[in-house]
């Protein structure tokens, strides 16, 4: 039986046994394992590690485990560049955009709510995630670890927290999007983009009392669902303030 010495550093303890964590551990295995395939069979899917240091020097996910290594695992970094050595993780995508799984159903309003391009369907099934964050180059937020081992399966992440909010915050921290939001830009329903209406094209539509007390209006384009600045607006607008740290001048 052949072994190998391995630590796992940051956030990726989250999914590793109590025992395992923030500690070097001594791993036992049997015929020629890629370092991809070892890393996930103890629990760590292959979208979260950014780096992988085997004594000491930079591997890629292909490299074969050998009797005796020494490997360093890490998550992806925010603040450090560490471009002269070799990421196993692709370069990040240009446009910011994501799928969620069933599990995510809250998190997508929200998503959507600061403005960002958020695909859910409470009917995709694993095998259409992966396809659609695939081919649309979305990344894949889920709460199933399993999904994020899948092959295909390039940008994606685990999501810790199960209260809404705190996940909202966790996904811009995670890929420090606070200054890219843009918010009450995108329609909660449908995810399409909002495009201010005049007033005398959707009074029809509204309800007496909206119609005598507002004058702004916007209209989704996809599912003509319309918007305005009513309490519901202002308690999102309370909301976004405290996670994000800002004032917003009127919007």
């Amino acid at each position: 039986m052949k072994y190998c010495s391995i630590r796992f550093y940051a956030e990726l303890n989250d999914f590793l046994l109590r025992e395992r964590r923030q500690v070097a551990f001594n791993h036992f295995f049997s015929g020629k394992p890629s370092i991809k395939d070892l890393i996930e069979s103890l629990g760590v899917p292959h979208t979260e590690v950014d780096l992988i240091l085997v004594n000491g020097e930079s591997v890629e996910f292909s490299r074969q485990v050998q009797n005796g290594d020494r490997i360093s695992v890490y998550p992806v970094f925010e603040t450090i560049n560490i471009s002269p050595i070799v990421r196993v993780r692709p370069i990040p995508l240009r446009k910011v955009r994501f799928v969620l799984d069933v599990h995510l159903g809250k998190l997508v309003l929200y998503l959507r709510m600061v403005g960002f391009d958020t695909l859910y369907n409470n009917e995709f099934s694993d095998d259409e995630l992966v396809r659609i964050s695939a081919n649309e180059r979305r990344i894949l937020l889920t709460r199933d670890r399993g999904l994020l081992k899948r092959s295909n399966v390039t940008h994606g992440y685990y999501v810790r927290a199960t209260n809404p909010p705190l996940q909202l915050v966790e996904v811009l921290h995670r890929f420090d999007l606070f200054k890219m939001s843009q918010p009450f830009r995108r329609c909660l329903r449908c995810n399409e983009m909002l495009e201010p209406a005049p007033k005398e094209k959707v009074e029809d539509h509204l309800p007496p009392k909206v119609r005598e007390q507002f004058a702004e209006f916007s209209l989704c384009r996809g599912c003509g669902r319309i918007y305005w600045k009513g309490s519901h607006y202002e308690r999102m607008k309370n909301f976004i303030r405290q996670i994000q740290g800002v004032k917003f001048e009127n919007q």
